[in-house]
C-alpha cells in the first residue's frame, strides 16, 4: 500500500473553488463498469485531469485530491481499477486490494483510462479542452504509460511511478515505451525512495531525451516513496513544491482562451 488508510493530500482547501462533486459510474469500451469521483472547478481554465490512484483504487485520498484540483481551476476525475473484480459497491478500509491488483491488465486499465478521458472531454459540457493524467505509485507508472494511448493528452504527471523494470501483471515499463509517448511528461520522485533509485530516474530521463519527449523529472532530496501525504509533516516542503510543480505544468500546457472565448 502506498499510503496509510487515513492519509490525505497535503493541500489546503480553497473555499468556493469547487463548483460541485459527484460519484459516477463509467462504462468502458470493453463492457467494464467502473466507479469514479468527479469534482468541477468554479472558474474554468479549460484543463481537466484523470486521476489514476495507487493500488487501493478510488479512495477518500483521491476524492479529496480531485476537490483540490477543482479548487485550482482543473476539472478532475478519479477512476477505480477494480470494476471487473470488485464491482461497484463502496469499499471500506478493510478492503483487501492486492488480490484485485494482481488481476489488472494493461488492456483493462487502458480501457478504464479511456472511459475517464472520454467523460471529461465529451460528457462534461465542453469544459475541458486540455486533458492531463496524474498518477501515484502504481498509478504513477500508468500515468507515464497513458502517453501511449492516443488520448490527445496535453501532459502526464507521475508521482513516484516506477519507470523501469517489470511491473504488475502485463503492464509494461515506461522506459520501454518512450518512443510511443505523444505528450510532455512531469515525473516527481522521492530522492530517498528505495524503489526508484537515482539510476532509474537518470535512465528514464536519458530515454525521454533520446526519444525527443518534452519532460521534467524532479527528485526531492531525503523524501521517501509516498511523501505526498498530510501525515508526513517532515516532508511538507517536498509536498508543497511538488504540488506547485504539478499546477505549473498544467497551466503551462493549457492554452489561455482568446479574447473572443472569454
Amino acid at each position: 500500500m502506498c499510503f496509510d488508510v487515513d492519509s490525505r493530500p497535503p493541500i489546503l482547501p480553497i473555499a468556493g473553488g469547487a463548483l460541485d462533486s459527484t460519484e459516477l459510474v463509467l462504462d468502458a469500451a470493453d463492457g467494464n463498469r467502473l466507479r469514479a469521483f468527479q469534482a468541477r472547478a468554479t472558474e474554468m481554465s479549460g484543463a481537466g485531469i484523470v486521476i489514476l490512484p495507487d493500488v487501493r483504487g478510488v479512495h477518500p485520498y483521491y476524492e479529496e485530491l480531485a476537490l483540490r484540483f477543482a479548487e485550482n481551476g482543473v476539472d478532475a476525475l478519479a477512476i477505480d481499477w477494480f470494476g471487473r473484480t470488485a464491482g461497484l459497491s463502496p469499499r471500506g478500509d478493510e478492503f483487501e486490494h492486492m488480490p484485485h491488483v494482481s488481476q489488472t491488465t494493461w488492456a483493462g486499465v487502458s480501457a478504464d483510462i479511456r472511459a475517464g478521458a472520454d467523460h471529461l472531454l465529451r460528457h462534461n459540457e465542453g469544459r475541458v479542452t486540455s486533458l492531463f493524467t496524474v498518477g501515484f505509485c502504481f498509478g504513477g507508472r500508468i500515468a507515464f504509460l497513458s502517453s501511449t494511448l492516443e488520448l490527445g493528452l496535453s501532459g502526464a504527471i507521475g508521482f513516484y511511478g516506477i519507470p523501469v523494470g517489470p511491473g504488475r501483471s502485463d503492464i509494461p515499463a515506461p522506459i520501454d515505451m518512450v518512443d510511443d509517448f505523444t505528450n510532455p511528461i512531469l515525473g516527481l520522485f522521492g530522492g530517498a525512495d528505495a524503489a526508484i533509485p537515482a539510476e532509474s530516474i537518470a535512465a528514464f530521463e536519458a530515454a525521454l531525451t533520446k526519444a525527443g519527449v518534452e519532460h521534467r523529472l524532479v527528485a526531492y532530496e531525503g523524501a521517501p516513496h509516498s511523501f505526498f501525504d498530510r501525515k508526513a509533516a517532515e516532508f511538507a516542503e517536498a509536498s508543497a513544491k511538488s504540488w506547485e510543480e504539478a499546477l505549473t505544468f498544467i497551466r503551462a500546457h493549457t492554452p489561455r482562451p482568446t479574447a473572443g472565448e472569454i
